[in-house]
């Protein structure tokens, strides 16, 4: 194995709860609009949205809350209430002001990993939202860059690597998502791993590259430094 010189970390769901949030904020607009659609039905048509809108709107909750008012719209063919429109607006602020639930060793992990490596947090959304996110994690004095992207693709991953002087063979990112986290890197010759988390966003589901050379994947960020020790031996 080359040397590795960066570890990219993901942020949602990798270091801290989000999925969760768009969960329970779907669960109470599909209660809203409950006479208007049956929660299967809604949740077929907010998937569709958010595919739809992905182009215009990115990721986040910006664009989650736009795609659920008009899918509100959709459904109610136009008459939807005022009122639900402004509990679906209430969600989203809601969302954006939650305090981030840090998941179990990401401190340790991303310390750990700092010791040796050159660690940058590598994640999509809404720049404000993820700003103010990393900021309420405490875990920002950690990492020696940082780069919110409008997504992330194989070509996305070359630029971020390029910019930091290192080759995708000298570079691994860590994430839930394999879809946007662990495929994209692998394809440039990085290393990808994977730690699932129990809920992900039915867009970024991908089949995982079993037995390839350099995917790897762990239960727990606790493990990043027996998988590591594994690697260098």
């Amino acid at each position: 194995m080359t040397q590795l010189s960066l570890i990219g970390f993901d942020a949602d769901d990798t270091l801290w709860q989000n999925e969760t949030f768009f969960r329970l904020t779907q669960s109470r607009v599909e209660s809203l609009l409950e006479g208007h659609a049956d929660p299967g039905h809604l949740h077929d048509r907010l998937l569709a949205a958010e595919r739809r809108n992905l182009g215009h709107y990115g990721f986040g909750v910006k664009g989650f809350v736009l795609s659920m008012i008009e899918t509100a719209i959709e459904v109610t063919e136009g008459r939807v209430p005022a009122a639900v429109i402004s509990e679906i607006m209430a969600a989203g602020r809601e969302m954006l002001e939650h305090p981030i639930d840090l998941l179990p060793h990401a401190r340790e992990a991303v310390a750990w990993a700092a010791q040796n490596h050159r660690v940058v947090l590598i994640t999509k959304g809404d720049l404000l939202d993820q700003e103010r996110k990393l900021a309420q994690s405490g875990l920002g004095d950690l990492f020696h860059a940082v780069e919110i992207v409008s997504d992330k693709r194989a070509e996305v991953y070359q630029r971020l690597f390029a910019r930091h002087g290192v080759a995708p063979a000298q570079a691994m990112m860590i994430g839930n998502s394999l879809k946007s986290d662990v495929l994209p890197v692998i394809e440039t010759g990085g290393y990808g791993v994977h730690v699932p988390h129990a809920l992900t966003w039915a867009l970024e589901h991908a089949e995982a590259p079993l037995g390839h050379a350099r995917f790897f994947s762990i239960t727990d960020l606790a493990e990043l430094p027996t998988l590591m020790a594994g690697l260098t031996a």
